[in-house]
C-alpha cells in the first residue's frame, strides 16, 4: 500500500475551512483551494518551483498584488500565476495576508476552473 505524502502547507488553508463554499482538491501533486467555486491558492509541499503557495489570478493583476505583497513572483513554469516560496522570510506573513483576500473576496484573486475533459473511455454506449 503506497504511503500518502501530506502536504505540510496544508495550514494555509485553516482559516478557510470555516468557509461554506471552501473546497479543497489536489492539484498536480499539491492541494488547491476554491471559494466561490473559484480555485484562488495551490499549496505546493514539492520540490522546487512547486514549494510554495501559487496564487491563481489573471495577468493583468500580477502588477497591483505584486505592488502590495513584494515577495510575489511570476511562477517559472505556470507564468500566468504569482507564487511566493516557502524559504522566502515573508512566506508565513505572505499566505496568512492572501488568505484573507480569499476571504474578502478580493476580485485580484482568483480564476474559473477549465472544464475537466472528458478522457474517451467512457463506458455509456456513444
Amino acid at each position: 500500500m503506497p504511503s500518502k505524502i501530506r502536504n505540510s502547507l496544508l495550514w494555509i488553508f485553516d482559516a478557510l475551512e470555516r468557509e461554506a463554499t471552501y473546497v479543497r482538491k489536489p492539484m498536480f501533486g499539491c492541494d488547491a483551494a476554491y471559494v466561490d467555486g473559484l480555485l484562488c491558492l495551490i499549496a505546493a509541499d514539492r520540490a522546487k518551483p512547486f514549494d510554495g503557495l501559487l496564487v491563481a489570478t489573471s495577468r493583468e493583476q500580477h502588477a497591483a498584488l505584486i505592488e502590495t505583497f513584494p515577495a510575489l513572483r511570476a511562477h517559472p513554469v505556470l507564468g500566468k500565476w504569482l507564487y511566493v516560496p516557502q524559504d522566502d522570510p515573508a512566506f508565513e506573513d505572505v499566505a496568512g495576508e492572501l488568505v484573507a483576500l480569499v476571504l474578502a473576496r478580493d476580485p485580484r484573486i482568483g480564476v474559473e476552473p477549465r472544464p475537466r475533459k472528458r478522457s474517451g473511455k467512457s463506458i455509456l454506449p456513444k
